[in-house]
């Protein structure tokens, strides 16, 4: 069981820091792409046999977090101070260093993931789940074949943390097809 508690604590943090964000090629808050990480996360601890051993309040409370330090001015510190050293640990394992090169720094972000609790790659294939929607109208067909080819990186690395969510990206990410043809 998780605390709702703990998941409110997190939610309004995040809220907060985001709350300026929209996104990407919507006028949605970013609060929206925030909750469907986290339902993503619970829907697979809630029906996995494979969510065993998983801690549950820090998988959420990821999610909810997962992009705070790479998106706002919220820093490790007062993840740290808030949550814990191991949720911030694994909030900064998901973000992606801004001092490499962008094909870098996603392999340098799945390197420090697998290094973390299963928890951080159960986060991360959430993420490109609910990322892999319909790509913002700007984004050129290069960027979107790249886009799904990090999709398949992501699964291929961390598709073992969880079966139900590895299954979910795999069908995103053949449907994402749609929009590179």
């Amino acid at each position: 069981m998780w605390s709702a508690e703990l998941y409110q604590k997190a939610i309004k943090f995040a809220g907060e820091a985001h709350q300026e964000q929209k996104i990407p090629g919507s006028n949605l808050p970013y609060v929206v792409h925030i909750s469907n990480v986290t339902m993503e996360v619970m829907r697979a601890i809630a029906s996995a046999s494979d969510g065993k051993g998983i801690d549950v309040d820090v998988a959420i409370v990821c999610a909810l977090l997962h992009d705070t330090l790479e998106d706002t001015q919220v820093t490790f510190q007062e993840i740290e101070e808030e949550f814990g050293n191991q949720v911030a640990q694994i909030v900064q394992s998901l973000t992606k260093r801004a001092d490499l090169p962008k094909p870098e720094a996603m392999a340098d972000s799945l390197n420090r993931i697998l290094q973390q609790p299963k928890e951080a790659a159960i986060v991360k294939l959430a993420d490109r789940i609910t990322n892999l929607q319909e790509p913002p109208a700007h984004w050129d067909l290069a960027k979107r074949k790249k886009y799904q080819e990090e999709a398949k990186s992501i699964l291929e690395k961390l598709g073992n943390a969880n079966a139900i969510l590895a299954e979910r990206l795999r069908l995103k990410i053949m449907e994402y097809a749609n929009y590179i043809s």
